[in-house]
């Protein structure tokens, strides 16, 4: 299995690895800083390389039971050797912030709706979210959107922890989706905003929620009878990325 190293660290850039499987296309590292794309959050995209003459460009990357695969162009690298990693910042960065901008929108509909998210997705210009709530017009997600911004604003630091899965028995806020999708795992990854809310997520998310910027939100439309869409795109981070 690879140690994705993206799960403690998602501000680290480059990372070295060894190659524990290839094939045609793809490689299996030990270790990664790559994100397989997953819960609504895209790939991360990039370069691996072996010395100054060998590179390979990393234009997919998604889990398997074997590890990370990550898909690259050309002739793979052989079996047991090192590699240098270095994602697309810019690219995961943004994912970042419209992954943590989507963690302050459900956090707010939780708490003012008791709502769970239906469904959502990451782009590099926007961002999604499905919400199932009756009588959900413009009116309300300009409410909604406002709130999101206020918690922005207030700057509140993100932490990742670690806690044991049956900690979702005295607390099941901590699940915003199906709890069917829920992995049959002995403990669960949560992002918590601190002073504000937690739930489980397996994404990358930035330090604080000002890195977020300004939340605009694009529409909204109806999926169904109680299904709504909410886009939503941002502006420039009010913190810069440490």
């Amino acid at each position: 299995m690879t140690d994705g190293l993206y799960l403690d660290d998602a501000y680290l850039r480059a990372f070295d690895g060894r190659v524990v499987a290839s094939g045609p296309g793809e490689v299996i590292l030990d270790r990664t800083a790559f994100y397989p794309e997953g819960g609504g959050q895209p790939a991360d995209t990039g370069r691996l390389t072996a010395g100054p003459a060998r590179a390979w460009s990393v234009t997919a990357v998604a889990k398997s039971t074997a590890g990370i695969i990550h898909r690259v162009e050309g002739p793979p690298p052989s079996l047991g050797e090192l590699l240098h990693g270095v994602i697309d910042w810019d690219r995961r960065y943004t994912h970042m912030r419209y992954h943590t901008c989507l963690h302050i929108l459900s956090g707010v509909v939780y708490h003012r709706f008791k709502s769970d998210i239906t469904g959502g997705q990451i782009y590099l210009d926007r961002a999604r979210m499905d919400l199932s709530i009756p009588d959900f017009d413009r009116r309300l997600a300009d409410e909604v959107v406002a709130e999101v911004n206020r918690v922005v604003e207030q700057d509140y630091p993100i932490a990742v922890r670690v806690v044991p899965r049956d900690e979702l028995v005295r607390n099941p806020g901590l699940v915003r989706v199906d709890a069917q999708l829920v992995p049959e795992v002995e403990s669960l990854r949560v992002i918590d905003i601190q002073g504000f809310d937690a739930q489980a997520d397996g994404g990358t998310h930035v330090h604080s929620t000002a890195e977020v910027g300004q939340v605009t939100l694009q529409k909204v439309e109806n999926k169904g009878a109680r299904n709504k869409r909410l886009y939503l795109s941002l502006g420039s981070p009010v913190r810069p990325p440490e």
